[in-house]
């Protein structure tokens, strides 16, 4: 299907790359463009040698034509690209870097994917740290969590399993991607700079279940009406979880978790706390259950999991205020979450990207906040959202200034927390980064 073929990738970065490589040994002719012209050198030399024309720095209008099979796509890249609209005038495939290693996974793989607005990561983690328990070196991690799959690709025999993170812009790519396992976490607003709708939103995290059939299992939240609404009608085995009522499924009752009424773990017993957390591990148990894994190695594992990095992680103490890392929240409704994890006073670092999206829903979640400390693209619109809730904001253009600024206003007892409810392009790479630069100006703090 890839082999012999003329393939335009459109963006590097780590998913690019690997997609190149693996095309490269397939006599495949290639051509790779990335706007963005500060790439890894070593990286940019290699395919190059591999024989593949690297362009870097724009989008030229003479590299593209009727002849290239494929486009593979950076699920970055916005749909309105120039290059994905003469793709469609004159019938070129978009496909994105998941879609094309699928179709070259070994027979038997056993294909976990899970997707939602939010709890995906966590999600993920957990059920790959369980099937890993169980089934040592057979278990692959992939996707939005990380690695490409690509560059796993070749670690993958015969009746392995794949664990697999999907974000929404990768389904907008999808066609013949069917996981044999889907989870749906949940369902919020979020991405609307990419699919300007709601309701295109959720169409578009439906088709994680396009392919499915009775064969398949769909894992969803019936407590999150959206999800349960849109997945009504799908053709696969639909099992539920909920953390707001006892039902045929996995649920949460009087401080434990059940899984159709046998009680599986308490969440006494749990380190990650939140409602939002108990219901990631409801995903993971049912995924962990369908995959025949006994009890005993999924509350070894549940018990041990202490969470991801940059979601709602503790970095250090400093003069008495606790400073915590939740880069990885990019929307308002991941904010909410880290919100409702506090209970004493909390300074809020908020902004990033601008996708003109609302602040509102944070309003009834900032009872505890005693100041915002705003940055990035968004800084200004976060303080006419402050100044209409009576929240005092200071604004900064970077994110090391709105530290400072936290930390000059802060009194022992209190919290800082960096959950920004957007984002990170404006400024990063990618939320990881703007975690990483957080940490790191925290942990250079000195202690008075």
């Amino acid at each position: 299907m890839f082999e012999n073929k003329k393939i335009f990738i459109l963006g590097m970065a780590r998913s690019g790359y690997w997609a190149a490589k693996v095309l490269a040994n397939m006599n495949n002719d290639i051509v790779l463009n990335d706007a963005n012209e500060k790439q890894d050198e070593n990286r940019v030399k290699e395919l190059k040698d591999l024989g593949i024309k690297v362009v870097l720095g724009s989008h030229p209008d003479d590299i593209l034509d009727e002849s290239f099979d494929y486009i593979i796509k950076n699920p970055g890249v916005h749909f309105d690209h120039k290059y994905l609209l003469y793709a469609e005038k004159h019938n070129i495939k978009v496909i994105n870097e998941i879609e094309m290693a699928y179709h070259l996974l070994p027979k038997g793989v056993k294909l976990v994917a899970v997707t939602g607005t939010n709890g995906k990561t966590t999600t993920t983690s957990l059920i790959y740290e369980i099937v890993k328990s169980a089934y040592k070196d057979k278990v692959h991690l992939a996707g939005n969590i990380g690695f490409p799959l690509c560059e796993v690709i070749n670690d993958i025999k015969e009746n392995d399993y794949l664990i697999m993170e999907i974000g929404v812009p990768q389904l907008h790519d999808f066609y013949d991607f069917n996981p044999d396992i889907a989870v749906l976490t949940n369902i919020y607003e979020a991405h609307l700079d990419m699919f300007k709708t709601r309701e295109y939103y959720n169409e578009n995290k439906k088709r994680i279940f396009m392919n499915h059939n009775k064969n398949n299992i769909a894992i969803i939240n019936k407590g999150n009406k959206d999800a349960y609404e849109l997945t009504k009608d799908i053709k696969s085995t639909i099992k539920y979880f909920s953390s707001k009522e006892q039902i045929n499924g996995a649920y949460l009752k009087d401080d434990k978790i059940y899984y159709y009424d046998e009680e599986i773990i308490d969440t006494k017993d749990i380190k990650l706390q939140g409602i939002h957390n108990y219901e990631n591990i409801m995903c993971a148990i049912m995924v962990a259950r369908e995959l025949n894994i006994s009890n005993d190695i999924i509350t070894n594992v549940i018990k041990e999991f202490s969470g991801v990095e940059h979601r709602i992680e503790f970095v250090k103490t400093i003069n008495g205020v606790d400073y915590y890392n939740d880069s990885k929240a990019t929307n308002v409704t991941s904010t909410q979450i880290a919100l409702s994890s506090f209970k004493k006073p909390t300074i809020l670092l908020l902004g990033g990207l601008d996708r003109g999206h609302s602040f509102e829903g944070l309003t009834e979640y900032m009872k505890n906040v005693k100041l915002v400390c705003s940055f990035g693209q968004t800084n200004n619109r976060i303080k006419e959202y402050c100044n209409k809730i009576n929240v005092p904001c200071i604004v900064s253009e970077t994110l090391k200034e709105a530290v400072n600024k936290a930390y000059e206003n802060s009194s022992s007892n209190d919290v800082v927390l960096l959950s920004p409810a957007c984002a990170s392009w404006d400024q990063y790479k990618c939320f990881e980064d703007r975690g990483n630069e957080f940490k790191e100006i925290v942990k250079n703090m000195v202690i008075i």
